[in-house]
């Protein structure tokens, strides 16, 4: 494939690759016959019009936009491949002016990977972190798993207290009109929460079932939505239900029945040890993050800013999918939380800002060090995520693609290099 790459500014990169006037050709047909049972032509059914008819009415302009749809991932792949350039953030696309008969060509401005000047990155001196396990922790713990295995009781006799859980229909007003995004039924609100508009849960307390109340906010004016930033609004609200969490007594049978084990002296040793399990992890892995933070310190690198965006929109990405299984929109949460997909941003930057540093110095180690992922090491991987997933390995290797096998094994070297740096750590 003919292709050529132009330096724009440092670590970003023009990349101009063609398709050829043929292989265009054919994709317009593809595009044709996808969409020709839709195309109504005077004098004939649905789908039985000739093409040179089709693009003589509809004009073979028509289909262009989903013939380039249609190259362009294939294409860019394979000039990817060709120019060997490293890509770390999703490309910009254009596409030059598109001729019958011509070859198409692509353009891609691309964010290619820094170069990473290393450091010290073995031996690094880091403080040494260990974290106890007191009975106050193991109480808390049981606690936390009383709480979980509570059940819901409806209760009638009382008000909404801090607390409860109130179960309501709202529908938002500014200025006496509804706005798009502030109705909902029967919506599970636990009072004290926070997870409303401030202002909003607290006027629920005192209201009865059945009850029709005014609840009277301001947006902030930080709101994401420009329409509500700073305006006064009132939510007419009904209490449908009010239910109470119901704990159950800590003794030999909540014991039994929330674990393995017949009485609770039992089940609390385990507890303990399993917490003292997970604080040696955790004194672990905050050496770890320190020794990484001491080797990205050491190191001298550019980041490009694209990097940055990106990973960013990936955090975003990945909690938004997050909250979809609890049957939240992104939309709702920053409603609900009074933040603005900015203000977000904004948030998650510092944290994008080391992860990428991170990856970058960890990537450079491996390269450096040579560190590799045996087919062994990658089989006994596999098995491990067969057991996770309860699948079989086979099944499991049918469903892995190509890029996702890349994946793990990519994320495989990154543990194997910072297991590498820990252990050459000096920890005092």
């Amino acid at each position: 494939m003919a292709f050529k790459c132009e330096e724009v500014e440092k670590n970003l990169t023009k990349l101009s690759f063609e398709v050829s006037a043929e292989e265009f050709d054919k994709a317009i047909d593809r595009a044709y016959y996808k969409n020709k049972n839709k195309l109504q032509v005077p004098g004939f059914r649905k789908g039985k019009a000739p093409k040179a008819v089709v693009y003589k009415m509809y004009g073979k302009t028509s289909f262009y936009d989903e013939a380039l749809n249609d190259l362009l991932p294939g294409a860019y792949e394979a000039a990817l491949k060709e120019s060997g350039l490293d890509v770390v953030a999703r490309p910009e696309f254009d596409v030059e002016d598109v001729k019958d008969g011509e070859p198409v060509v692509f353009t891609a401005l691309v964010t290619t990977k820094p170069e990473v000047k290393l450091g010290e990155y073995k031996g690094i001196k880091v403080p040494k972190v260990d974290y106890t396990v007191s009975d106050e922790d193991v109480d808390k713990d049981i606690e936390a798993t009383q709480q979980k295995n509570a059940r819901l009781v409806s209760v009638d006799d009382r008000a909404v207290e801090n607390g409860d859980i109130a179960v309501i229909d709202f529908e938002g007003f500014v200025d006496g009109v509804a706005f798009e995004g502030g109705k909902g039924e029967d919506y599970e609100l636990e009072i004290g929460s926070n997870t409303f508009i401030p202002g909003f849960e607290e006027q629920i307390v005192g209201a009865k079932v059945d009850d029709l109340i005014d609840v009277n906010v301001t947006f902030p004016e930080e709101y994401h939505a420009e329409e509500l930033k700073g305006k006064p609004a009132v939510f007419k609200v009904k209490v449908n239900e009010i239910k109470v969490r119901e704990l159950p007594e800590i003794d030999d049978d909540f014991a039994s029945e929330v674990s393995e084990f017949d009485t609770l002296e039992e089940y609390k040793a385990d507890v303990r040890k399993q917490l003292e399990k997970a604080a040696k992890e955790k004194a672990e892995d905050e050496i770890q993050n320190a020794v990484v933070d001491k080797a990205v310190e050491n190191a001298e690198f550019e980041v490009p800013e694209k990097m940055i965006e990106n990973q960013i929109e990936n955090m975003i990405n990945d909690f938004a999918q997050r909250l979809s299984y609890q049957g939240m929109s992104l939309d709702m949460y920053l409603q609900y939380t009074g933040q603005t997909l900015d203000s977000m941003k904004e948030a998650y930057r510092e944290q994008a800002v080391k992860q990428v540093n991170a990856g970058l110095v960890i990537d450079a180690i491996a390269a450096a060090e040579g560190v590799e992922v045996s087919d062994e090491e990658l089989e006994l991987n596999l098995v491990d995520m067969s057991k996770k997933y309860n699948m079989e390995l086979d099944k499991l290797k049918e469903l892995i693609s190509d890029a996702e096998l890349e994946g793990i094994k990519k994320e495989m070297v990154f543990k194997k290099t910072i297991e590498m740096l820990y252990n050459n750590a000096v920890v005092e």
